[in-house]
């Protein structure tokens, strides 16, 4: 759905197929690395103009970050912690290395886009939230360089 809130959205589509991370299994989820599916929508939502680019380096070290998804907390409308910013990459116990930050979210935010500001006053997509911490403002993104996009 795009422009989700509160019941209404200015438009919908259905996933015509979708495609996980190297190794995702859903039961128990994991690795937190291959947690990310680009889903293929039946039609085009939106203009391509409004699409964001996949950053192709993870931000360095404290650079600034936003998280924003539907999380539990209000899951009508869009929650945003807008001030946080990359710890750095880091490898888990299992699987490739993720993003690890200090954003603060909750059940839901999982799956949200992790998103860092660009030279230019626009924004890119960093990572795609994996784990979020509800007790501490931290969690781990798969980095947006790890996503494997479909040929257009």
């Amino acid at each position: 759905m795009l422009g989700y809130d509160r019941g209404s959205a200015v438009a919908h589509a259905r996933v015509a197929s979708y495609r996980t991370g190297p190794g995702f299994r859903p039961d128990p989820p994991g690795p937190p690395g291959s947690d990310w599916a680009v889903l293929v929508l039946d039609r085009d939502l939106g203009t391509p103009d409004r699409v964001l680019p996949l950053l192709r380096q993870p931000p360095a070290p404290r650079a600034p970050l936003m998280l924003g998804g539907y999380q539990q907390d209000r899951q009508e409308v869009v929650l945003a912690d807008t001030g946080c910013r990359a710890i750095g990459l880091t490898a888990l116990r299992e699987g490739p290395p993720v993003l690890a930050h200090d954003c603060a979210g909750t059940r839901g935010a999982s799956g949200a886009p992790l998103l860092a500001p660009l030279a230019d006053g626009n924004w890119a997509i960093a990572g795609i939230a994996s784990t979020v911490m509800a007790d501490v403002a931290m969690g781990y993104a798969v980095p947006a360089a790890a996503v494997v996009l479909p040929p257009p």
